[in-house]
């Protein structure tokens, strides 16, 4: 990026108001995580309301995962085709995003729960397929900066929406707080037409449309049969499974067993997050600087570790420390494997590989709720947190063996 706003890189092509559009880009991405998580906070809540176990817990967020891979498949093709109106399609996210919000916070019964908590995963689902693919390419030199500063405004949508959560809910209940959330998502798509109306703009003879439908076919055939694609789709899945199995389990355990508060609930919450904010830019620099593998397997290692402290820490300020410890690469390590996926495909079906990858990884995602759930409920927190652990180890067992290509430089 020059000094004027306009996004650079190696093999890219200026866009004016680089910058815009990668704050821009930023602040919608911290609106939806801001919903989500803060959606984690009041789980508690409702599975009171709702009368639900732990496996009917773990079934929302199996639904919410569920719905965010079904879309990524067709989606990546699609967006792919459509990116010049890449600048409508992110607005249109965010307005589905609100529209979730809201139908979360009146619904009456479960199954309507199930629905507004499925409209915001299909919409956040398919907002980082344009988002992280014009990124890839209008910042191809700095690819895993570049992808990291989006994943900074997801993490500050993290970290202050669990925070601001567990504040309110001591004045509001869980279902206000819902449909009120469903109004800033909603004015920022408006915000949206005019902040990402050169997202997707390219070169006439390297757009979309100058790649014959007959060329593309053949390259995701080519990409279909790529090794590391596959074994960046399964180490993406571990490395979801444990978020999710980490994000239903932490909730249940602070609330029911730990019996605190929903603001100190909502704090430890936004704290495994917070950590993130420093690291996740600094990751992203280092693996471009450095490779990816050399900055992804000590972090999967690490939260591995981490994970199994919370056996040890559980209670007072040691379990404080031991989650912020435990966030230090939680959501860091999520750029870096999108960057890794972008080195290995080509920029024409950039989502289209990026679509393959969340499809699988958000279906073993899905059914690791479902297992986590049965886990917590039949054999207690302990268990769930040597699960955890071994599905980070894994991840970084299999991230380690796969063939990368060497990133460009930056």
């Amino acid at each position: 990026m020059d000094s004027s706003g306009t996004a650079t890189g190696k093999g890219g092509w200026p866009i004016p108001g680089g910058r815009y559009m990668l704050s821009g880009l930023a602040a919608g991405h911290a609106m939806f995580h801001w919903i989500i998580q803060s959606f984690v906070v009041v789980l508690p809540e409702i599975q009171q309301t709702f009368g639900l176990n732990s496996i009917g817990v773990g079934g929302i967020l199996s639904i919410r995962e569920l719905a965010s891979g079904l879309v990524t498949l067709p989606g990546g093709v699609v967006v792919d085709l459509l990116r010049k109106y890449w600048g409508f399609l992110l607005a249109g996210c965010l307005a589905a995003a609100a529209l979730g919000s809201l139908v979360m916070g009146v619904s009456p019964v479960y199954p309507l729960l199930l629905v507004g908590i499925g409209v915001v995963a299909v919409s956040h689902s398919i907002w980082h397929l344009p988002a992280s693919a014009s990124l890839s390419y209008h910042f191809a030199g700095r690819r895993g900066m570049a992808l990291a500063f989006h994943g900074v405004g997801g993490s500050v949508g993290d970290v202050a929406g669990p925070v601001a959560t567990g504040a309110l809910l001591a004045f509001l209940g869980w279902q206000g707080l819902l449909s009120i959330y469903a109004i800033a998502p909603f004015f920022l798509g408006f915000m949206a037409v005019w902040s990402f109306r050169n997202i997707g703009r390219v070169r006439e003879s390297e757009g979309a449309d100058a790649t014959p439908l007959a060329q593309r076919v053949a390259m995701t055939k080519r990409l279909l049969r790529s090794p590391a694609l596959w074994g960046l789709t399964l180490v993406r899945g571990l490395r979801g499974m444990a978020l999710v199995s980490l994000v239903i389990v932490l909730p249940l355990y602070l609330g029911n067993e730990l019996e605190l508060s929903p603001f100190s609930r909502g704090v430890h919450i936004g704290l495994l997050i917070a950590v993130g904010l420093v690291a996740k830019p600094a990751a992203g620099y280092l693996s471009d600087r450095w490779g990816r593998k050399q900055i992804l397997v000590p972090g999967l290692i690490w939260s591995c570790l981490a994970a199994l402290a919370l056996l040890v820490f559980d209670d007072g300020v040691l379990l404080t420390v031991t989650i912020a410890l435990l966030g230090l690469f939680l959501y860091p390590d999520q750029p870096i494997v999108t960057a890794a996926v972008f080195d290995v495909v080509g920029r024409e079906v950039a989502s289209t590989g990026l679509g393959v990858v969340a499809f699988a990884a958000f279906l073993m995602s899905a059914a690791a709720s479902l297992i986590t759930g049965a886990i917590y409920e039949t054999s207690g927190f302990d268990a769930t947190v040597y699960f955890i652990a071994a599905l980070f180890a894994l991840a970084a067992v299999f991230f380690a063996l796969i063939p990368l290509p060497q990133q460009a430089a930056g």
